[in-house]
């Protein structure tokens, strides 16, 4: 029996996503002690305290199911930022949140906009659901052209993903770029604009930027605009996958039509809710960031390393004349695993 004849042709042929490689596999791999991992943009300093403490706390209820509609952290989300429940959505990380978005919104033949060098799962939700990725190029150091990309929306344009800042090129647009771009973005066939997506995994980090913009003070003025954020990042819960969103109480309510019941597991809801409030955390996090871009900086431009300035806690730098591949095999044995962008 031919099995792949009952697979969609949209999955034939369709890559997995390169996650970096855990500590625990290069260790037995390299035969290594002790491992420095930086590949995946994880906050060396750990967890939030205030998130562990309250997992620690609620550890015995874990044979409850999680409350399905996530509301305790929604309610914490909803007051640390000002914005009624109604406005906010979580998800399984940032990855399940971009599948809630493609599985709502994108049919076969329509196009989703997105940058090169951005996010790569942008492109494989689009393929999953059938749909057309329109790629368009960078500008000069590898900044996202906001302007290229609302003239690339046809009538065909379903969604644009803007990544700010952007993984992993570590740029971003400012306020003024950003405005100028929503109100650009064309008409397609429905009469209607397309779905802006901005992801702001790293909104934190960028928000050190005079000129970085929130998200979230264009929402109101654009009801076809979609704002998520995660957990993972500053605060240091990457490994219970929780993140949320922002969004018109129209689209919210199908997205909470449509996602997978308990999504969001127990465990992370509760971090969630703790973490958010924990401003120890972000301050203590943005300093080291802060101190360890300006040593990096340095190092770079007395080695003659050729790098691009990031909003994000991660760099990105040219290992010429070594490959990026052959730039990670070397410093693995050394047990430092970074990311190879070739």
């Amino acid at each position: 029996m031919d099995i792949t004849k009952l697979i969609r042709k949209e999955c034939k042929g369709f890559k997995p996503y390169v996650a970096g490689k855990p500590i625990e596999t290069i260790k037995r791999e390299m035969g290594l002690k002790s491992v420095i991992k930086l590949a995946s943009n994880e906050n060396p300093l750990g967890a939030s305290k205030k998130a562990l403490e309250a997992i620690k706390e609620n550890l015995k209820e874990i044979f409850y199911y999680p409350d399905s509609n996530s509301y305790a952290l929604k309610k914490g989300l909803s007051e640390h930022y000002r914005l009624g429940i109604g406005n906010i959505f979580t998800g399984a990380g940032g990855d399940e949140i971009i599948e809630l978005i493609a599985k709502l919104f994108f049919n076969k033949e329509e196009e989703i906009v997105i940058s090169r060098h951005s996010f790569i799962r942008y492109e494989m939700a689009a393929k999953l659901m059938g749909s057309k990725a329109v790629v368009v190029a960078m500008k000069d150091g590898f900044k996202h052209d906001l302007t290229a990309m609302a003239k690339a929306c046809t009538e065909k344009t379903k969604a644009v993903f803007v990544t700010n800042p952007n993984n992993p090129t570590g740029t971003y647009n400012n306020k003024e770029e950003l405005c100028k771009f929503l109100k650009d973005i064309p008409l397609n066939k429905a009469g209607l604009k397309p779905i802006v997506v901005l992801d702001e995994a790293y909104f934190e980090y960028a928000s050190l930027e005079e000129d970085y913009p929130n998200g979230l003070d264009f929402l109101k003025e654009n009801p076809n605009l979609i704002i998520f954020r995660t957990f993972s990042k500053i605060y240091g819960l990457a490994g219970l996958r929780v993140a949320y969103g922002f969004a018109g109480e129209e689209i919210v309510d199908y997205i909470e039509r449509t996602r997978p019941p308990f999504n969001v597991n127990r465990l992370a809801q509760i971090g969630g809710a703790a973490a958010i409030e924990d401003k120890e955390q972000v301050a203590k996090s943005l300093e080291l960031v802060r101190e360890g871009k300006v040593y990096l900086y340095k190092e770079f431009k007395d080695l003659k390393i050729e790098y691009i300035k990031s909003a994000g806690n991660f760099i990105l730098f040219n290992s010429s004349p070594y490959k990026g591949k052959e730039f990670f095999d070397a410093l693995v044995r050394e047990g430092v695993i970074i990311r190879a962008m070739d």
